[in-house]
């Protein structure tokens, strides 16, 4: 098991990895950082379309380094972010802004978008998003746009050969799909096995589309513990505060699938590299284990109204919780940037507890 370190540890950990990447000009690890999800990675892609799923208000971004509102769905920085300055590279531009093209794609761009899944009708319920299939469109016209850069198709596969693809789906296909009934009829169509099994079959086919534009070194995150999340908790029978075992036993469902396809792909994709970040157990470990982390709170958002903040997320102008170091949750869907910089951290230099069967660190060496 993965060494608990207090959140406050874990920021001046980072803070201090930052620095000296900014003071001694250290070359990035990588050529870049190329990023597909959902709203828990997304800076801002979902700014530019008609959706319920915008995070471009105070009081999100209220701790980000910019010192205002961006899209990300946090408090401050989200996982990504993290991981683009462990790797030495700046944080990567949204797909969607008007910037991110020519040289500006050279180090990396962030595809992900709010209320997104693996499956293209996950998260209709909140209108407009970026599918996963269309993001991967969105990833092969940046292909057009390196080989104008770079010329020659030799240089563009050894480009993107040695550049990190990080992707995290699957949320939204449990969140805004298969647990809502009311608006999906998937619950009532599959069983949860051959539900997991349907989202493994598409999540294994867009995987092979990356891999076949060039994506060579994957790092993907397991599904967090969804079932403890603000807005689920209300959903307890007896009122309990505490997880909602039910919905943890589907996304656990997933997660072991995920894994193993992950080993099934390596073997038969050439040259291919997959790390398994397990998103999952470190976030359950801070639940857990929350004064190890410098965590208080981990049952309510610490911005949003209703039973655990959990029934509407953050509204615009109103002020969140004061200390948020304190807080796993930062409204009732997503992580503080405290748990980001953890779980962040982790997956790029921890065990194989927490990413496997190397961590990032060290697909970034291969």
């Amino acid at each position: 098991m993965g060494a608990h370190v207090s959140s406050n540890a874990a920021a001046v950990l980072v803070t201090y990895l930052f620095l000296i990447v900014g003071v001694h000009g250290e070359e990035p690890q990588v050529p870049a950082l190329f990023i597909f999800g959902d709203s828990i990675t997304d800076n801002g892609n979902n700014n530019y379309i008609t959706t319920l799923a915008k995070a471009n208000f105070f009081p999100y971004g209220i701790d980000f380094e910019e010192g205002r509102a961006t899209g990300r769905f946090c408090n401050g920085m989200t996982t990504v972010d993290v991981l683009a300055k462990l790797l030495g590279l700046p944080l990567i531009p949204p797909y969607a802004a008007a910037s991110t093209k020519g040289v500006a794609v050279m180090n990396g761009v962030n595809y992900a978008s709010g209320a997104a899944g693996i499956l293209d009708e996950t998260g209709r319920n909140l209108l407009g998003r970026v599918t996963f299939n269309e993001q991967i469109a969105n990833f092969g016209n940046t292909v057009n746009d390196i080989t104008s850069h770079l010329g020659s198709a030799e240089e563009v596969a050894e480009y993107l050969s040695k550049s990190i693809f990080a992707i995290t789906f699957g949320s939204n296909d449990y969140i805004n799909n298969y647990l809502v009934p009311g608006f999906y009829s998937s619950s009532r169509t599959y069983t949860s096995e051959d539900y997991s099994d349907l989202l493994i079959s598409h999540f294994s086919q867009q995987l092979v589309k990356l891999y076949n534009l060039g994506a060579r070194k994957f790092a993907v995150a397991a599904v967090g513990p969804l079932g403890c999340l603000p807005s689920q908790l209300p959903n307890n029978i007896n009122g309990s505060s505490t997880c909602v075992d039910r919905v943890n036993q589907e996304v656990s469902l997933f997660n072991s699938k995920l894994k193993h396809l992950l080993r099934i792909m390596e073997i038969n994709l050439p040259g291919a590299h997959f790390v398994y970040g397990d998103a999952y157990s470190s976030v359950t470990d801070i639940i857990n284990n929350p004064t190890s982390y410098g965590f208080i709170v981990t049952n309510q958002g610490c911005c949003g109204i209703g039973r655990n903040n959990g029934q509407i997320s953050c509204l615009p102008g109103v002020f969140p919780c004061p200390k948020r170091n304190q807080y796993v949750f930062w409204d009732s869907f997503h992580p503080t940037e405290a748990v980001n910089i953890i779980v962040a951290t982790k997956a790029y230099n921890g065990s194989l507890y927490d990413a496997s069967p190397i961590n990032i660190k060290e697909l970034a060496q291969l």
